[in-house]
């Protein structure tokens, strides 16, 4: 994958969160890691952030985009925030610790 050059400040914005779910954790399995990430970043910066923060290597990067569900909350109606998510296949031998932090 061709990594792109980006700056440290846009990888902290490009990576929000770890997803631990149970679906993400059995997809460990396959050596794949899922981050929630900004809606605006490409797959390459993804692979670009989770290369140089985590040191480690990218094979391949799946993103999603989940559209806001609309609820109804106390009588109030109101809607989720939009989200995207990426599923990061990592090579051979790399692996990441996502309850360790950075």
């Amino acid at each position: 994958m061709k990594i792109a050059r980006i700056a440290k400040e846009r990888m902290y914005q490009v990576l929000r969160s770890p997803v631990v779910t149970e679906k993400s954790t059995l997809n460990s399995e396959y050596n794949q890691v899922t981050f929630l990430v900004d809606r605006s970043a490409t797959k390459h910066e993804i692979a670009a952030a989770i290369e140089e923060l985590f040191k480690v290597k990218v094979e391949r990067v799946n993103t999603l985009r989940q559209q806001g569900k609309r609820k109804i909350f106390r009588g109030y109606r109101g809607q989720r925030a939009e989200t995207k998510k990426a599923m990061v296949t990592l090579a051979k031998g790399n692996s990441i610790d996502v309850t360790a932090g950075i």
